[in-house]
């Protein structure tokens, strides 16, 4: 098999908002957001490469708006685009206040993920974008991965100055 298509491991998850999983202001912890957003993406990243599979990176992190208490949350993850051994998952979280129906696109994010075996990097397939969505995000993913090496090499001068 060449490739498997994105479909092949979106993947959904809802929750309710508790109390303990909001911050000062009254609106869900950024932090719990991330690590269901994280958590999510993996599902996805495993699904696609059927190996086990790394966080590498969390780039593009937008909080679109506040997630309160009356709300449920949905996440919905899918693996966008692929590399040698990595995979850029694409993580949506839309908020639905419980009392009123109305929903939300609360975050997005783009999670890169290493497949792994026997602890060293392993090759995956590609990915096949099918729906005009799909296809954008997969364009725009292009373009995320030359930024993000940028980043990456800039982070690791960064580490370089607490090594020396």
């Amino acid at each position: 098999m060449n490739g498997k298509y994105v479909k092949e491991s979106r993947e959904f998850n809802s929750s309710r908002v508790f109390p303990t999983d909001l911050n000062n202001h009254g609106t869900l912890f950024g932090g719990k957001m991330l690590a269901d957003m994280d958590l999510i993406a993996s599902i996805s990243a495993t699904k696609h490469a059927r190996m086990e599979c790394v966080t590498a990176s969390m780039d593009s992190v937008e909080f679109l708006g506040p997630v309160r208490e009356s709300d449920c949350i949905y996440y919905e993850s899918f693996v966008i685009l692929t590399g040698k051994s990595s995979m850029e998952v694409f993580v949506r979280a839309t908020a639905e206040d419980l009392l009123s129906g109305e929903r939300r696109v609360a975050a997005t994010c783009f999670v890169t993920f290493v497949a792994l075996k026997d602890g060293i990097p392993h090759k995956v397939v590609e990915v096949i974008p099918e729906t005009v969505e799909e296809i954008k995000l997969q364009q725009l993913a292009f373009k995320r991965l030359e930024s993000r090496q940028i980043r990456k090499n800039f982070s690791k001068e960064l580490a370089q100055i607490w090594k020396d």
